[in-house]
């Protein structure tokens, strides 16, 4: 198989920066009347109780589980109404850099089920919603958008049922992953790949050319400097 190599054009995202951040939310509670009314519980047909911690009374050995609904994150930039201001970054090496204010917008669904000890759903909560708006300071030149997403997920729920507290808390750790973007077209000395073979070796029917051919003596053509 050849593997000649000739100056190529790619459109590609170059990452301008890229950083990860940990974020602790804000604890989420709720009580007296949205508690009860947050939650929707069953009890093999019969009405439960309307106070929350009365019906958990009769289910020694409930669990508590928080859980993010499938596809309900959005993460997004802010947007600054005279755009993204620049400021004047120290670097440990006491060098300055300028660098770009990005804010950003985290927001989410979970869901709390409560469960008896056979781990039967006995409660479950109505979609609730957590947000967070964070800023960086980035490499954010104009043109450049911003790529994040969630690269770890982490929700803690607990009911409390006392004398002095009956409430729902949720605390939720997250990941953060904020890249700076933007297209743009490099030239590069590359071979174009095509499929193996597969194995066992077999009469091959399908035709392999799907790449258009180039031009080369006019495009990319010799290198610029």
């Amino acid at each position: 198989m050849s593997h000649n190599k000739h100056k190529v054009c790619i459109k590609v995202p170059k990452v301008y920066d890229w950083v990860t951040r940990q974020i602790d939310l804000p604890l989420i509670s709720f009580n007296g009347e949205a508690l009860d009314d947050i939650f929707e519980c069953v009890n093999n047909g019969i009405t439960p109780p309307e106070e929350l911690c009365e019906f958990l009374a009769a289910h020694p050995g409930y669990t508590v589980h928080c859980d993010l609904l499938e596809n309900s994150i959005l993460c997004q930039e802010i947007a600054q109404h005279n755009g993204r201001q620049q400021v004047n970054v120290t670097l440990p090496s006491g060098e300055t850099v300028t660098l770009e204010k990005v804010k950003v917008l985290v927001k989410g669904l979970v869901q709390v089920t409560i469960r008896d000890n056979n781990g039967n759903v006995i409660c479950r909560t109505d979609d609730i919603q957590f947000a967070t708006a964070q800023t960086f300071f980035l490499c954010a030149p104009e043109g450049t958008e911003v790529d994040c997403h969630i690269t770890y997920f982490q929700c803690d729920a607990d009911v409390i049922c006392d004398e002095n507290f009956q409430q729902l808390d949720i605390s939720i750790l997250i990941c953060l992953d904020v890249q700076m973007e933007a297209n743009v077209k490099l030239e590069v000395e590359a071979a174009i790949c095509r499929p193996r073979q597969e194995l066992p070796a077999e009469d091959v029917l399908c035709p392999v050319g799907v790449f258009p051919p180039q031009c080369p003596e006019i495009f990319p053509g010799t290198s610029r400097k």
